[in-house]
């Protein structure tokens, strides 16, 4: 049986983790071609953050925090042939993930390979739509070339990792602190660079005997913009995920031009559906298997009950974390 009402987690006014409250809503009816799930638990983000804090919503998303779950399906809309009614997932949202029940694109909804725990497998979505379109689409990740990942230690981070080495990349990595570091290190990276004690510039043309890297996953911005650049070899992609020392650069060309550079970005909420879609189906093919193979695995690093939804945001921005952090909604 579906009730009418569920409990759901709002950010009742712009502000800091203690603006999150929990409040009750009608448990959402999923419309043509969505599916409603029995969420069992829920992915912590920092575009979840960027909401809380005020950033405006897209049109039409519910002001219920969320980007990705996993659960149950329960019910279906209009012309959905799959996923069927009690098929677990583990889907990709607009919104509504911090909630007893959600409704979610049956497109954006990915299989559970039967290796992953349903609980885990909430630490999926975000992190491997994010990681295929930026790192192998625009990054053109390829075997046998080297990536640098800045904030490694991340969800997001971890999982870019695993998948790099999946595809035979090797994999240079900055964290802050020596727990951080000690855990990039079990995660098999080649070079992890503690960014509190090391100058990651002078690691990297040390250790590649000065040709640099092909690759750079940043999401820090600022000043490390032109400093990924000065490491980066011939040919290199640089591909931004966020900005978090500011979204302002000083460029220098002629290092760009002189080394044939490539500078590019995506941000994954405001993708359009069918943009979405296409990622998900290459996840289908690529990914997908890696897991089932026991070659990827979200790195987990808490799970904290839904009604503990502000400390799990006070850890996201204390940067406290190692891997994902997750809201536990049902068991």
């Amino acid at each position: 049986m579906i009730p009418e009402t569920m409990n759901a987690v709002i950010a009742r006014q712009p502000g800091g983790p203690d603006v999150l409250e929990q409040v009750q809503r009608r448990v959402p009816t999923p419309e043509a071609g969505e599916v409603l799930i029995r969420v069992t638990c829920a992915g912590v983000n920092r575009p979840d953050i960027l909401q809380r804090t005020g950033m405006p919503l897209p049109s039409g998303v519910t002001d219920v925090l969320g980007l990705e779950v996993s659960g149950t399906v329960v019910a279906v809309g209009a012309g959905v042939e799959f996923p069927a009614v009690g098929t677990p997932v583990m889907a990709l949202l607009n919104g509504g993930g911090y909630a007893d029940y959600c409704v979610a694109r049956a497109e954006l909804c990915l299989n559970v390979p039967e290796n992953l725990p349903l609980a885990q497998a909430a630490g999926v979505p975000e992190a491997a739509f994010t990681v295929w379109h930026n790192l192998f689409e625009l990054g053109r990740l390829q075997p046998g070339e080297t990536v640098l990942i800045h904030g490694a230690a991340s969800g997001v981070g971890t999982f870019a990792i695993q998948c790099a080495q999946a595809c035979g990349a090797r994999v240079m990595a900055t964290a802050g602190g020596s727990e951080k570091v000690t855990a990039l290190r079990q995660l098999g990276v080649w070079r992890a660079i503690n960014r509190h004690s090391e100058d990651f510039v002078t690691v990297i043309l040390e250790e590649t005997q000065g040709r640099g890297v092909d690759v750079v996953l940043d999401n820090v911005g600022g000043d490390y913009v032109a400093r990924n650049l000065s490491v980066l070899a011939p040919g290199g992609r640089h591909v931004s995920l966020s900005f978090m020392q500011g979204a302002k650069i000083e460029l220098d060309l002629q290092l760009v031009m002189r080394k044939g550079l490539s500078l590019t970005s995506s941000t994954l909420r405001p993708k359009n559906a069918m943009e979405k879609m296409r990622l998900a189906q290459c996840i289908n093919k690529h990914l997908l298997p890696l897991i089932a193979a026991g070659k990827i695995a979200p790195t987990l690093y808490q799970t904290l009950p839904l009604a503990q939804a502000a400390e799990a945001h006070r850890l996201l921005e204390a940067n406290a974390n190692i891997g994902k952090v997750l809201l536990r909604v049902m068991s």
